[in-house]
């Protein structure tokens, strides 16, 4: 399979309308990148959680999943579950957001999520990021919601482990959900690495991307 990848990658936004949602949909792929190119400007905005115990969980979280990046983490305080109601706000928020960022890389959850805060979010990244390529990840969760998304990145066995091993270490308030365990997080990287055609991998859905001309032969 051929690779889509930035022409360059200095800067990447991170967007998430809960705190633990960027860890548990593109954790292996923040741990891949920053370990890659130290220095990345790493810029996140989450719509919800702000001034919770939860804010602190995601700021520690952030900072584990992002080693020697150059990180800003900005917390909103949206109702958990209500982005529908405030969507004004939410888009405002993302306009404000955009101004303090030039990414090469927009990482955001897909339009296909069934909870209403994911999808609502993912609706908004190409009304405000609008010539970015941006990625949406897919969450593991209860909801029967997961579609074959048509991106894969590979992830080395032990970037799984470490992305199970801070997912259990920074978000103590959801560890006694049935899904957050290390078993559903390596098995769902092992199916997107069989799709792969490696060991593991995480998933992306595409929304837009321009393809250049081909390379003209020599």
């Amino acid at each position: 399979m051929r690779t889509l990848i930035p022409e360059a990658l200095d800067e990447l936004v991170l967007l998430a309308a809960h705190c633990d949602d960027i860890p548990l949909g593109a954790g292996g792929t923040i741990l891949t990148l920053c370990r890659a190119r130290p220095g990345l400007r790493v810029r996140a905005l989450v719509l919800s959680g702000g001034g919770t115990p939860r804010e602190d969980e995601e700021r520690a979280a952030l900072e584990a999943f992002c080693p020697g990046a150059d990180l800003a983490v900005t917390v909103r305080d949206m109702p958990d579950g209500r982005l529908p109601h405030h969507w004004q706000w939410a888009k405002e928020a993302l306009e404000e957001f955009r101004r303090t960022c030039e990414p090469d890389l927009v990482l955001a959850g897909h339009r296909g999520d069934d909870h209403q805060d994911h999808r609502g979010l993912a609706r908004l990244v190409p009304t405000v990021f609008r010539d970015h390529l941006a990625l949406g990840y897919e969450i593991l969760k209860a909801e029967p919601d997961l579609a074959q998304p048509p991106l894969l990145l590979p992830l080395e066995p032990e970037v799984v482990a470490e992305k199970s091993r801070l997912l259990h270490e920074h978000y103590p308030s959801q560890v006694s959900r049935a899904w957050f365990d290390d078993e559903a997080f390596s098995g769902l990287a092992r199916i997107r690495g069989v799709q792969a055609g490696v060991r593991y991998a995480e998933g992306f859905h595409l929304t837009r991307a321009l393809l250049g001309p081909p390379v003209p032969s020599r």
